[in-house]
């Protein structure tokens, strides 16, 4: 009997041994993401693993007593890890303007700092890709360097209205430029091993409503305009990501659009990446979302998870459909610096990436006014300094484009860097104050006896969740602001001297009813931490201003179309005053939805070929010199490519650089097309004074194309085109004619 039982005992000991070393066995038999090919790694998935990677890991970045388990604070999300598949967590940050994450942590003296880069309006005025593109390599450096794997950057939404809150993130009303300068960010940032995530796609121009608003456009202006600068950055750069909006577009979420996600943006343009939703907060159609081609639910909730593997089970959401969706997950995620097990430092080069900020910055400066040649300073120059921004600028804007820097050079510090003498009595009232300062014009007169010049600082800020409400006191100068320049300028100017207005803001404001009070007006948005020495290096000289508007800056308000369906402050406060006011209709929108009634009429369209006054028309800028264009020329090239040229020269007795726009007039066909629209730009080199540089800038017969609603394609018109090389949309120097010999189509697979 003791015998039985002994053996009994053995042979489980046996069995016990057999299963812990079978299991062990099939355990390294797990394929691993990396190891073994995509398709084991998925069959390998459990239906709740799969859904999981599809969900985002964000909402559960607490733990119950309050402390933060993410390990970089301040991260907008996450994705989930699957260690047994050797999946790991990706990172993912705000980035627009810089990364945003915390800048301190609990139990560590280390700080957490990052540059804040000039806002995207500054770096497309710029005009300049190259220097784009080195502001995404140090985007991208400092992301890597602090264990991000994708920045959620950049955002090209168009500046439909002046009012949209985050018009500061978005580059220009143009399509086109938008596109070019968005490529050269992606390919900058993508350098440095990580992802990007081009969003909002699309039509996210206002941030009322935003969540739950319903874009209505017609197929022509989709195509032309808010699909435009997204297939021009998608096929030239190739995002790792793309980012979802929050709107609807003619009645279906962007997230759920198959048409918008795969048919258009896969099929027609070659996407290759994931698509994630933008952080909404709330549980939509799960199962529609990854059906349209929108692979990761942002920020993500368990409820997500759910849905997705109910959906499979039952049959609304097919196992194929998530497979792929899968597939596609995995594909960027092995690229990503936390798979390679990158060994981040979390001391990114912030001296040098602070003058690579500084450099960039000073070519995106546009310099709106100059009479008489009151600027540069001269040396020796005291400066009395008025307005708040002049002692706290604004860097950039608020919300997801926000960056925590440790420092932001001011422009007081930046003047007294260059040997400017500043008055200190203003210095030290506004150090003291809380808000504007009205300036009367018995202490402006003082002022104007002890200093040689004035200089005002015009500032504000937006950002994301609110729209510009305020049209009086924002679009237009507060009555504090309007006074203080009125005041000034008259006190200055009865003693023979001058004012010089800065402009630090992230979007259009109205000067058309002021600007003569000026003898020179700056516009250097909000240019980032070294703001300050920018602001310095142009009023003195030491920088000739070669910035140029990537937008248009109306007389009035409601001179732009679009401001009759830009909406009302949804909780119903009427924010607009006076004879403005009764320009609406509330009878023809409400909050929920937005009629694109202008159409293709955005921006210099509009304003140009309907002959619209303008403060300053698209693509203004002055410079310290002048510049001549001769020479000019276009040639035609194999299957549809045209390279036009001309010549630059430097005509005046400044070193400096001018930017080229090309704009092309089309000949008449069936459809109303605007006067003129941008096709291509170039930027010279610094030329010194009699210099000339001969430019080249290519294009081709697609980029001539306008689309046909009814026939769902683009259509290149037959006949004779005008190339426009210009200093501005409203300055043609030369031009010259070219020829497409016969009529081209291109097909599209869907409407919108």
């Amino acid at each position: 009997m003791d015998m039985r039982i002994e053996v009994k005992k053995a042979l489980a000991g046996f069995f016990v041994t057999a299963c812990v070393t079978g299991c062990a066995g099939r355990e390294d038999m797990v394929p691993k993401l990396g190891e073994a090919p995509l398709k084991k790694v998925i069959a390998a998935m459990t239906l709740e693993e799969k859904a999981g990677l599809l969900v985002g890991d964000h909402e559960f970045d607490y733990y119950k007593d309050g402390s933060v388990k993410d390990e970089i604070p301040g991260i907008a999300g996450t994705t989930k890890a699957i260690p047994r598949l050797g999946i790991p967590v990706t990172y993912h940050t705000d980035g627009p303007a810089g990364v945003n994450i915390s800048p301190r942590r609990d139990g560590t003296e280390q700080t957490y700092f990052c540059t804040a880069f000039p806002v995207a309006t500054m770096l497309a005025s710029s005009w300049n890709p190259e220097l784009t593109r080195q502001i995404g390599a140090a985007i991208g450096d400092e992301a890597r360097e602090y264990g991000c794997d994708i920045v959620l950057a950049p955002a090209i939404n168009l500046h439909r209205n002046p009012l949209c809150g985050r018009n500061f993130e978005y580059y220009s009303e143009d399509p086109f430029l938008t596109g070019k300068t968005a490529s050269a960010m992606i390919s900058g940032i993508q350098s440095q091993g990580v992802g990007t995530s081009l969003k909002h796609f699309a039509a996210n121009n206002q941030e009322t409503f935003r969540r739950e608003n319903n874009a209505i456009i017609s197929q022509r202006a989709l195509r032309e305009l808010y699909l435009k600068g997204f297939e021009i950055a998608v096929r030239e750069a190739h995002p790792w990501t793309i980012m979802s909006s929050y709107n609807l577009i003619n009645g279906t979420y962007t997230s759920e659009s198959r048409p918008l996600l795969t048919d258009i943006l896969r099929d027609e343009w070659g996407f290759d990446g994931f698509v994630m939703t933008d952080w909404t907060r709330m549980i939509r159609n799960t199962a529609a979302q990854i059906h349209a081609g929108n692979e990761l639910m942002m920020p993500g909730f368990q409820e997500q998870i759910d849905d997705i593997v109910a959906s499979v089970r039952d049959g609304r959401l097919s196992e194929s459909d998530l497979d792929l969706s899968v597939e596609r997950m995995l594909k960027v995620i092995i690229r990503t610096p936390r798979f390679k097990r990158y060994e981040f430092s979390d001391k990114p080069d912030l001296a040098s990436h602070a003058a690579i900020t500084h450099a960039a910055a000073n070519e995106g400066v546009i310099l709106l006014r100059n009479e008489e040649g009151t600027l540069p300073l001269n040396g020796g120059s005291k400066v009395a300094l008025f307005g708040m921004g002049s002692y706290d600028l604004f860097a950039g804007g608020v919300g997801s484009g926000e960056v925590n820097a440790e420092k932001v050079v001011n422009i007081d510090e930046g003047l007294t860097d260059e040997g400017i003498s500043i008055d200190q009595d203003l210095k030290a009232l506004y150090s003291s104050a809380s808000g504007e300062i009205p300036i009367s014009l018995e202490y402006a007169s003082r002022k104007a006896s002890d200093s040689d010049i004035a200089l005002v600082t015009i500032r504000r800020t937006a950002g994301e969740y609110v729209d510009r409400r305020a049209i009086e006191g924002d679009f237009y100068l507060t009555q504090t602001e309007k006074d203080m320049l009125r005041n000034i300028s008259e006190a200055f100017r009865s003693k023979g001297k001058k004012m010089v207005v800065v402009l630090n803001t992230g979007g259009v404001i109205e000067t058309a009813s002021w600007k003569g009070l000026a003898d020179a007006i700056v516009l250097p948005w909000q240019p980032g931490v070294e703001g300050g020495h920018t602001i310095a290096d142009i009023l003195t000289g030491k920088v000739n201003p070669s910035g140029k508007l990537t937008m248009t800056w109306p007389v009035e308000y409601m001179d732009i179309p679009s401001s009759k369906n830009f909406p009302y402050d949804f909780e119903g406060n009427s924010w607009i005053k006076g004879p403005v006011r009764d320009a609406f209709d509330p009878g023809k929108r409400n909050i929920g939805f937005t009629m694109y009634e202008e159409g293709i009429w955005v921006g210099y369209r509009h304003f140009t070929t309907f002959g619209v006054p303008v403060s300053y028309p698209f693509g203004f800028g002055m410079s310290y010199t002048d510049f001549s264009y001769s020479s000019p020329s276009v040639k035609a090239g194999k299957n549809g490519s045209y390279t036009a040229t001309v010549t630059v020269t430097n005509t005046g007795s400044r070193s400096g650089k001018e930017v080229v726009e090309l704009y092309v007039a089309a000949p008449r066909g069936a459809m109303e097309k605007p006067l003129r629209e941008l096709k291509g730009f170039a930027k010279t080199k610094e030329l010194a004074p009699g210099e000339s540089e001969t430019l080249s800038i290519s294009f081709t017969s697609y980029d001539l194309a306008s689309f046909d609603e009814d026939s769902l394609e683009w259509v290149t018109d037959a006949g004779e085109y005008q190339a426009l090389f210009a200093s501005s949309v409203e300055d043609i120097r030369q031009s010259a004619s070219f020829r497409v010999k016969r009529p081209q189509t291109k097909k599209v697979l869907v409407k919108l």
